[in-house]
C-alpha cells in the first residue's frame, strides 16, 4: 500500500466530499436502540471510536469530581456571591457579593449563574457549586475532542481532549470557583463553532462562535476577545465561499459577539445605580470603566488597582510568581507558570510550525491549515499577550491556553503521523518526542522528591520512540507501539501532576497545581489551602460567638467589614449577608460615608466589623474604609466578640 493509499483510507472525510454526505445523512441501521447508537456512535465511525471517547469522558469526569467537596468554599470571594445569588435574584443577575447588594465582585456575572443555578435547586454548598464548574470541563473536552476529530480524525480528537483534561491547570480550575473554567468551555465551544463553520461556510456557525466569545466577554472581559484576531483571519483566508461573502460573514459574526455581549453590559449600565449594586472594581460605578480600566488597560500596562510584575503596581512584584512575576517571553516557562501550563507548550510551537510547513502547498480551503491558524492564534496572541502583562495575572490564568496547545499537538500528530513514510515527517516527528521529553524532565525536577522515577521512565520511553521512527524502515508493524509510546512521553508528566492536583483540596485567591514542593513563586491560596484574610475572619472557636451574633439578626445586613476578604468568610459562615466597604481589597468608592451614615439610620446594619481589607487594622482598605472605620469609632462603642472588635450599630450613638 502506498503512503497516499493509506492517506486516502485513513483520513477523515473532507467537508462536502460525498463520503462526509453520506455519513451525515446517512440513517442509523434498523433495530437499533438508541443506547446502542449512542455507544456505537455514528454509522462509518470506527468500531473504537465512540467508546474510546465515553472512557475519556469518563475519566474525565471522575478526575475532576473525586472528593470534590474536599475543597469547601474553594475562594470565599467567589462562594460568597454565589451563596447571594442563591437568596436574591437581583444579586444573582448582577453578581452581587451579599444579598444586600451592596457591591459586585470585580468580574461580570455570567461565570457565577450556573453555580447559583445548581445551589438554587440543590442548596447552597460545596458540591453544588464546584460540581458545574467540573462538568464544564468535561463539556470542554468532549467539544475539543469534536472539534479536533472533525480536522484531523477520531485519534487525534481522543489525543486533544486527553491532553486539555490532563493540564495540571485544568485540572485545578475545573475543581475551582473562578470564572476561567466557563470562559474556558465558552472559548472552546467558540473553537468548534468556527471549525464547523470553516467546513461549508456556514454563517450560523459563524455567527455562534462570536456569540460565544461575547459570553466570554460577560465572563472575564477582555481575555476573551484575544482569539478573535485569527479566528477572523482563518475564516477570511479559508472559508469556501468568494471573499464578498465572507467578508459579510465575519462582520456579522463581530456584530453577533457584541450582542452576546453588549445585552448584559446595557442592562447594567442602563439600570438606575441608586437602585442596583456598585460596580465592584469600578472607579464610576460603570461596567464598561470596570472592562476597559481595572479589567482591561490596568491589566496590561499595570495601575488601576492592579499588581503584578515588570512594572505592575500594588502588592506582588517581578519576583512573586503568584502576582505574574516579571514580563517577557519566558514568563511561561518559569515559577508556577511553567508546571501549570507548559509541559505541552514548547510541543506546540514546534509543532505549530511543522503543521504550517506541511500544509504549504494544500488549497486555500484547507481545513487543517486553516484549524492551525484558528489554535495557533488562539496559542500566539494570548500567550504573549499574559507574557507581557504589567498588571496582575495570576498563573492559573493559562487554562486558557490548555485547549489552544492540545489541538494543536493533536493536528499536527495526525499529520506526521499520515506522511510518517517521509524522513523528513520522521525527523520531525523525533523532533517533538525529544522537545517534549526534555522538558517534562526539566518540570518534573524542579520538585525532586516527586515521583523521580518518571524522570527516567519517559527518558527511556522517548529514546526507544525515537529509535523506532528513525531506523524502522517500514513502521507498520510498530505503529500501535509507536502510537502509545509517544502518547506515553506526552502526557506522562502532566497526567502526574493533573492527578496529585485533584487529590489535594484548594482554596484561598491564587490556587496552584502539583505537588506543594514544586511552587516556585508563591502567593496567596497555594496548593492545599491558602492565606485567609488577616482581619476579622472566623477562626474556629474564637469566632462561633460572633456568627452567632450575625446569625441572630434580620437587618438587611448583618454586618459590614473593609474589604470582601473579611466580608466573605463572615458571611459564608452565618449564611446573613455582610457588606464588603470598598469590595475586594476595600479601595472601591462604596459605599460613600454618607450613605453608610444612612444605611445606619435607618436601621439595614447590625454590626460593624473592625479590622479588613488588605492586611486587615481599622481603614487599612482605603478608600472609604478609613472614614466610616472614625465614624464609627466615633459614635459607637467597641466590644469584643470572640476575640474580634464589633459595633453594635443598632444602639442609640454615644
Amino acid at each position: 500500500m502506498t503512503t497516499t493509499q493509506h492517506a486516502t483510507e485513513t483520513s477523515p472525510a473532507q467537508p462536502g466530499s460525498a463520503s462526509a454526505a453520506a455519513r451525515e445523512v446517512m440513517p442509523p441501521p434498523t433495530g437499533r436502540s438508541r443506547l446502542e447508537r449512542f455507544v456505537r456512535g455514528r454509522p462509518g465511525d470506527p468500531a473504537w471510536a465512540r467508546p474510546a471517547l465515553l472512557v475519556l469522558l469518563a475519566g474525565t469526569a471522575l478526575l475532576y469530581l473525586w472528593d470534590l467537596g474536599a475543597s469547601g468554599n474553594a475562594n470565599d470571594f467567589y462562594a460568597a456571591a454565589v451563596q447571594a445569588g442563591t437568596k436574591s435574584w437581583k444579586a444573582m443577575f448582577f453578581g452581587s457579593l451579599d444579598a444586600g447588594n451592596a457591591i459586585t465582585v470585580d468580574k461580570p456575572a455570567a461565570f457565577l449563574w450556573p453555580m447559583e443555578i445548581a445551589g438554587r435547586i440543590f442548596g447552597f454548598n460545596s458540591w453544588s457549586m464546584l460540581v458545574p464548574q467540573a462538568l464544564e470541563g468535561v463539556a470542554a473536552v468532549a467539544l475539543l475532542a469534536a472539534a479536533v476529530r472533525r480536522v484531523a480524525g477520531h485519534g487525534a480528537g481522543l489525543l486533544a481532549g486527553a491532553a486539555l483534561a490532563l493540564t495540571p491547570v485544568a485540572t485545578l480550575m475545573f475543581r475551582f470557583n473562578n470564572p476561567d473554567a466557563m470562559l474556558t468551555l465558552l472559548l472552546v465551544g467558540a473553537g468548534y463553532a468556527m471549525v464547523r463553520a470553516l467546513e461549508k461556510a456556514s454563517t450560523r456557525w459563524l455567527l455562534l462562535a462570536g456569540t460565544l466569545i461575547g459570553l466570554g466577554f460577560i465572563t472575564k472581559m477582555g481575555q476573551a476577545l484575544l482569539v478573535v484576531p485569527f479566528f477572523a483571519v482563518a475564516y477570511l483566508i479559508a472559508a469556501p465561499t468568494g471573499f464578498v461573502r465572507r467578508l459579510l460573514q465575519t462582520l456579522g459574526a463581530g456584530l453577533a459577539m457584541v450582542v452576546g455581549a453588549g445585552w448584559w453590559v446595557a442592562i447594567v449600565e442602563l439600570w438606575p445605580a441608586a437602585s442596583r449594586p456598585y460596580i465592584g472594581g469600578s472607579t464610576n460605578n460603570s461596567v464598561l470603566e470596570l472592562a476597559f480600566g481595572y479589567n482591561g488597560l490596568g491589566r496590561l500596562f499595570g495601575g488601576s488597582g492592579n499588581g503584578g510584575g515588570g512594572g505592575g503596581s500594588g502588592v506582588g512584584g517581578a519576583a512573586n510568581t503568584g502576582f505574574g512575576g516579571a514580563t517577557g517571553l519566558t514568563r511561561m516557562f518559569g515559577g508556577d507558570f511553567a508546571t501549570e501550563i507548559s509541559w505541552l507548550l514548547p510541543t506546540a510551537l514546534v509543532a505549530l510550525v511543522a503543521g504550517l510547513w506541511l500544509t504549504r502547498r494544500n488549497a486555500r480551503t484547507d481545513l487543517t491549515r486553516a484549524a492551525l491558524i484558528v489554535f495557533g492564534g488562539w496559542l500566539l496572541v494570548t500567550g504573549l499577550v499574559f507574557s507581557e502583562m504589567q498588571g496582575t495575572i495570576h498563573p492559573y490564568y493559562t487554562v486558557a491556553l490548555a485547549p489552544a496547545i492540545a489541538a494543536i499537538v493533536a493536528i499536527t500528530g495526525r499529520e506526521l503521523w499520515r506522511t510518517r513514510d517521509s524522513i523528513v515527517s520522521r525527523i520531525l516527528a523525533s523532533l517533538l518526542i525529544a522537545v517534549t521529553a526534555w522538558w517534562d524532565i526539566h518540570l518534573l525536577r524542579t520538585s525532586a522528591s516527586f515521583l523521580p522515577w518518571l524522570r527516567y521512565a519517559l527518558a527511556v520511553a522517548a529514546a526507544g520512540a525515537i529509535f523506532l521512527l528513525l531506523m524502522a524502515r517500514r513502521l507498520r508493524t510498530a505503529v500501535a507501539g509507536i502510537a502509545l509510546v509517544a502518547t506515553l512521553v506526552g502526557l506522562g508528566g502532566s497526567a502526574a501532576y493533573a492527578v496529585d492536583t485533584a487529590s489535594q483540596p484548594h482554596s484561598g485567591a491564587i490556587p496552584s497545581s502539583g505537588p506543594v514542593a514544586s511552587q516556585l513563586g508563591g502567593g496567596m491560596g497555594g496548593t492545599g489551602g491558602g492565606a485567609r484574610p488577616t482581619g476579622g475572619q472566623p477562626s474556629g472557636a474564637t469566632s462561633s460567638a460572633l456568627v452567632a451574633l450575625l446569625t441572630a439578626t434580620n437587618t438587611r445586613w448583618a454586618a459590614a467589614t473593609i474589604g470582601s476578604q473579611s466580608a466573605a468568610p463572615w458571611q459564608l459562615a452565618s449564611g446573613k449577608a455582610v457588606m464588603s466597604i470598598g469590595g475586594f481589597n476595600g479601595g472601591d468608592a462604596s459605599p460613600t460615608l454618607a450613605q453608610f451614615e444612612q444605611y445606619v439610620a435607618q436601621g439595614k446594619i447590625s454590626y460593624f466589623i473592625s479590622g479588613g481589607g488588605m492586611g486587615g487594622g481599622p481603614g487599612n482598605g482605603g478608600g472609604t474604609g478609613s472614614q466610616i472605620s472614625a465614624w464609627v469609632a466615633a459614635h459607637y462603642t467597641a466590644k469584643t466578640v470572640g476575640g474580634t472588635t464589633v459595633y453594635d450599630l443598632t444602639v442609640a450613638a454615644k
